[in-house]
C-alpha cells in the first residue's frame, strides 16, 4: 500500500479549466499532490479520508486582488458619490486599528474559505502584522502588502514619506514572507499618490528581495488622465520608462489601455487582473483582445465593500458584461466561453499569486489546494456538461471541504481553524457600537 496523509475516495474531479473526470482518487502527501488516478487502481494507506461520493473536486478559487482593510465597509459603498475612494475608503482606513485590522482578517478569512477561495492577494493596508497573524492561523494561501503612498495630504494616521512607507514594507517582509502559506508582496498604492522616489525604491526594494510588485492601474479615466498630465505618458508607459515593469509585477483592474500598454504588458509578461463587480461602475476591459495576445488576467473581488468575496458572482458578471459588450455586437456568443473563464481563474489565479505551474489544478505535483462542491444541490441537478453546469448555478454555499496545502480548512462546511460562532458575535458587536447595523 501507498501511504499518504489525505485521500479523496471516488470522486468526480475538474481537473484542470476545461476536464472533468468521475470516479478519480486523489492521494496527498504532505502539502503536494501525489497520485490522481482511477478509483481502485492502486491501494493507499491514509490518515485521513474525505468521500468523494456526491462530490466534485476542483481546484481552489484564487482571489487576485482583494482589501482586507475594507471588509468592515461592506453595505457602506454602494449608490456612494464617486469617487468613493477618497469620500469613504481613504478616510476609513486611516481609522484603522490592529484590533479592527485583526476583525477584518477574520471575516475575510472566514467568508473566503466558505466560498472556496483557497488563495488571494491583499492590495495593502495598514496594521497588516494584526491580518497577518490572523491569515497564518487560518491556513489560506495569502499575499500580503502594505499599503504604500506618499502624496501630500493624507490623513496624519497615514502620511509617511516614501522611505518610512517602504520600510514598512521591509518589516512586514521580514516577518511574514514565507510563514506558513503567505508571501509578502510590495506595492504602490496608486500611481497618482506616489512619487518618483517611492516608485522607483518601492521596486528596488521587491527586486532586491524576489518579491512581486503590485500596483492599481488603469482603473479610472481620471486616474489615466492624471499621469498623462504629470508624465505625458500613460501609466504603463510611465513604468516602463522608470525601469519597474517584469514578469514580476502585478497591475490590477488595468481596464482602460491602449494599444502600447497592451504591447509593453506582453513584452514584460506582466500579471493583470479584473474585478468585475466593482469594474462596472469604471470601465470594461478588452479582455478579448488581451486573451489573443496570450494575456490571461485572473479574477479579483475588490474586497467586500464591493458585492462581497465570493468569485462565482464575479465570473458570472464577467461573462455577462463580456457577452453584452464584445460578443453581441460581433454575433459572437461565446466571446469569454466557460473554460476560458476557469482558464483565467485557476491559472492567471496562480499567476496573481505567484504560484504558477503549482497551483490551479488537480495534478500530480502540484500543490493541495482544493475544494469539493456538493452535487446533490438541486439547482446543479440535472447537468448535461457538468463543468457549464458549475459556472452557470455553482453558489459559495455549494463548498462543502477545503485543503490548502494538504491541510483541511473546512470539513462538511465546518470552518477547522477559526471560531465562526466567536467571530459572528464579535463583528455584529462591532457594527452595533459603531452604528452601522441597519
Amino acid at each position: 500500500m501507498e501511504k499518504c496523509s489525505l485521500l479523496i475516495e471516488n470522486a468526480t474531479v475538474m481537473t484542470d479549466f476545461e476536464t472533468v473526470e468521475k470516479n478519480l482518487d486523489i492521494a496527498v502527501y504532505g502539502e503536494k499532490i501525489t497520485a490522481v488516478v482511477k478509483h481502485g487502481e492502486r491501494d493507499f494507506s491514509a490518515k485521513k479520508v474525505i468521500r468523494g461520493k456526491g462530490k466534485l473536486v476542483m481546484p481552489g478559487l484564487i482571489d487576485s486582488h482583494m482589501h482586507t482593510g475594507q471588509q468592515l465597509l461592506k453595505g457602506l459603498v454602494l449608490d456612494a458619490k464617486p469617487i468613493i475612494w477618497t469620500r469613504v475608503m481613504l478616510p476609513f482606513e486611516s481609522t484603522l486599528t490592529p484590533e479592527k485590522m485583526r476583525l477584518s482578517a477574520q471575516v475575510a478569512a472566514l467568508e473566503m474559505i466558505k466560498s472556496g477561495t483557497t488563495g488571494f492577494v491583499d492590495a495593502g493596508s495598514y496594521h497588516m502584522d494584526a491580518a497577518a497573524e490572523v491569515y497564518a492561523e487560518s491556513g489560506l494561501r495569502g499575499c500580503l502588502s502594505y499599503s504604500t503612498m506618499d502624496e501630500e495630504g493624507l490623513p496624519d494616521t497615514i502620511a509617511m514619506d516614501a522611505k518610512q512607507a517602504v520600510k514598512e514594507t521591509d518589516s512586514l517582509y521580514d516577518r511574514w514572507q514565507n510563514q506558513g502559506n503567505l508571501k509578502v508582496y510590495y506595492s504602490l498604492r496608486a500611481l497618482n499618490s506616489c512619487s518618483d522616489h517611492l516608485t522607483q525604491l518601492a521596486a528596488g526594494h521587491a527586486k532586491e528581495r524576489g518579491a512581486m510588485l503590485q500596483a492599481h492601474m488603469n482603473e479610472y479615466q481620471g486616474e489615466v488622465d492624471g499621469i498623462i498630465r504629470r508624465e505625458g505618458m500613460r501609466p504603463y508607459e510611465y513604468l516602463e520608462k522608470m525601469g519597474v515593469l517584469s514578469s514580476r509585477f502585478l497591475g490590477a483592474h488595468s481596464l482602460i489601455l491602449s494599444e502600447e500598454e497592451k504591447e509593453i504588458i506582453k513584452k514584460y509578461g506582466v500579471k493583470v487582473c479584473h474585478c468585475p463587480f466593482s469594474n462596472c461602475g469604471k470601465a470594461v476591459p478588452d479582455t478579448p483582445d488581451l486573451v489573443q495576445r496570450g494575456i490571461f488576467p485572473g479574477f479579483g473581488s475588490d474586497g467586500a465593500a464591493h458585492g462581497g468575496l465570493s468569485l462565482w458572482n464575479e465570473l458570472r458578471i464577467f461573462r455577462s458584461l463580456m457577452n453584452i459588450y464584445h460578443g453581441v455586437p460581433n454575433r459572437n456568443p461565446k466571446v469569454m466561453p466557460a473554460e476560458l473563464l476557469f482558464q483565467m481563474l485557476f491559472e492567471g489565479g496562480a499567476a496573481a499569486i505567484d504560484e504558477v505551474g503549482q497551483c490551479g489544478r488537480i495534478k500530480e505535483g502540484y500543490k493541495a489546494d482544493f475544494i469539493t462542491i456538493s452535487l446533490d444541490t438541486g439547482r446543479l441537478i440535472p447537468s448535461g456538461n457538468l463543468l457549464h453546469t458549475i459556472f452557470e448555478c455553482g453558489e459559495a454555499g455549494d463548498v462543502r471541504d477545503m485543503v490548502v496545502g494538504g491541510k483541511c480548512l473546512m470539513e462538511n462546511r465546518e470552518v477547522k481553524a477559526l471560531d465562526e460562532e466567536r467571530i459572528r458575535v464579535e463583528v455584529e458587536n462591532y457594527m452595533e457600537k459603531e452604528g452601522m447595523n441597519q
